[in-house]
């Protein structure tokens, strides 16, 4: 947590060399308990680049069954169909594009996050007492979700609409709240100082959570609002003030985040809305509203709203949104150049004529009204075949 890749290794490394620039100087942003299992991985492939990548591959394998475990309980809870929950969260192209093939953490962070939101809910949701199994219920899903947050801390958020969920029902007072509170938080305490010391990487890694933010997203609204800003004053001659620009919208957008998350908890405990619903939704607000923008942050939002919102507004931009980025922007955070997008666009459109044509009188919508064989008399056509979209029982 004090140096990064090319002041440890040397910039001549084969480790450093598979590095973005952008991040060799850089200490690592990630919580302990990922940095301490990449330590066991290189420790059993040390240089071995292909071994290494395997291995990473693996525990983001991991994180994808834990969202396909939790995924379509959760979705039971809001009352949203699982097989929908599951095709949009779970077989998201962002999450086999970017967690999988790109091997990033967010994989593993959702898996344990969803899985504690679920296990705590379960006891919340219950209507027995809250002591025994779904006492244990409520600790486990709550030290799932700190163990997740040592990953990257974004989602230790969930445990703020877990203990709202909690203090909802223990009579939704604010002496509920605080007990709530003070309940979930000794639970992430320990957590995060038991895996923090247990590693042996400390509490530095509360020190450069802020790390990111040296990049500027353009998928980032204060930071593309602050770029677009500079470049106006640039071509008016007035100069380039996006610096100055971005240390004013970036905290503002950090307020409006911080707002629609407080609104999001206060919701949660008035019954208004589902806590795996506000949690999305406060993810989302966080995400665009973040310094920076990776096109995979989008799956912190997505993949529990996938489990809570079932309106077509959220859904089909949420698929197209999702398809667009997943294949436009590579899965290491780099960008293509632009007569590679160029090239793309003009094959993708060529072979989908070429698709359309091959297979134009089995499209859905062509259908044929008159039959090129006559009946003989008395014999009733045939009964329409059912559409390729009819629904099914």
């Amino acid at each position: 947590y004090l140096i990064g890749p090319a002041s440890a290794l040397g910039v001549d490394h084969v480790l450093t060399r598979t590095v973005p620039t952008i991040w060799r100087d850089t200490p690592a942003p990630y919580g302990p308990l990922f940095l301490w299992m990449g330590e066991g991985i290189t420790g059993l492939t040390g240089e071995n680049i292909l071994a290494g990548i395997l291995s990473h591959r693996v525990l983001a394998l991991v994180g994808v069954a834990l969202i396909v475990w939790a995924l379509p309980r959760l979705a039971r809870r809001c009352g949203v169909a699982p097989v929908a929950a599951l095709w949009l969260g779970a077989a998201n192209p962002l999450l086999l594009f970017h967690l999988v093939a790109g091997i990033h953490n967010e994989a593993l962070m959702i898996g344990l996050m969803l899985v504690g939101v679920e296990l705590a809910l379960r006891a919340i949701e219950s209507s027995a007492p809250i002591r025994g199994t779904n006492l244990l219920l409520l600790l486990a899903g709550s030290g799932l979700i700190a163990l997740s947050a040592t990953i990257k801390i974004p989602s230790l958020l969930a445990l703020g609409f877990v203990g709202m969920a909690l203090a909802r029902r223990w009579g939704a007072s604010w002496k509920t709240v605080l007990m709530a509170a003070a309940l979930l938080a000794s639970v992430s305490v320990v957590v995060l100082v038991a895996v923090s010391f247990a590693s042996g990487l400390g509490m530095g890694w509360l020190y450069t959570l802020n790390t990111a933010s040296a990049v500027r997203s353009w998928m980032s609204i204060p930071t593309l609002l602050g770029l677009g800003t500079g470049l106006v004053g640039v071509l008016l001659g007035l100069g380039d003030h996006t610096t100055a620009v971005l240390s004013l919208t970036r905290p503002i957008a950090s307020l409006v985040a911080a707002f629609i998350t407080v609104r999001m908890l206060l919701a949660v405990l008035t019954g208004r809305i589902h806590a795996v619903g506000a949690l999305g939704v406060s993810l989302g607000a966080i995400v665009l509203l973040f310094p920076v923008v990776q096109p995979w942050y989008l799956l912190w939002a997505v993949i529990p709203l996938a489990a809570w919102a079932n309106a077509p507004a959220f859904r089909i931009p949420a698929v197209a949104f999702s398809a667009v980025v997943s294949v436009i922007l590579m899965p290491n955070g780099g960008e293509y150049p632009p007569f590679v997008i160029v090239q793309a666009a003009i094959a993708t459109v060529f072979m989908a004529g070429v698709l359309i044509v091959a297979t134009r009188n089995q499209l859905p919508w062509r259908v044929n009204t008159t039959s090129s064989t006559p009946h003989p008399p008395g014999v009733a056509d045939d009964p329409p075949r059912p559409s390729a979209y009819a629904e099914s029982s």
